[in-house]
């Protein structure tokens, strides 16, 4: 009677350690995605920062160019300004598509890697 209850002791044991090692094992592969996720997200980011530089200095010399062109400078920024309105109506029209779609696509790519 005493060896059944210690098999069954020695198996309860055995039965906690698997659960703790499983728990410990789901929340290091849990950490794992969410770095891996964060660490695309930051250096996604980094380079749309530097893109963004880039366009910014880029859409000034564009509109004194064209100031220049039109005769007084201020034009040239609201020709940049209307173009950027123009835009930014056909991105609020194709959001869904453009933007939302391929970003939730990405990240669930980027959780299930």
């Amino acid at each position: 009677m005493e060896n059944q209850s210690n098999i069954i002791e020695l198996l309860i044991e055995r039965l906690e350690a698997y659960i703790k090692t499983t728990f410990e094992l789901s929340k290091l592969k849990s950490l794992e995605t969410t770095a891996d996720v964060a660490g695309s997200v930051v250096s996604r980011l980094a380079v749309i920062i530097m893109f963004s530089l880039f366009g910014l200095v880029l859409n000034i010399g564009i509109a004194l160019w064209l100031g220049e062109c039109l005769g007084k400078s201020y034009y040239g920024f609201f020709v940049v300004a209307a173009f950027y309105l123009f835009a930014g109506i056909i991105l609020n029209l194709f959001k869904n598509k453009w933007i939302k779609k391929p970003l939730i696509d990405l990240i669930i790519k980027q959780a299930f890697k």
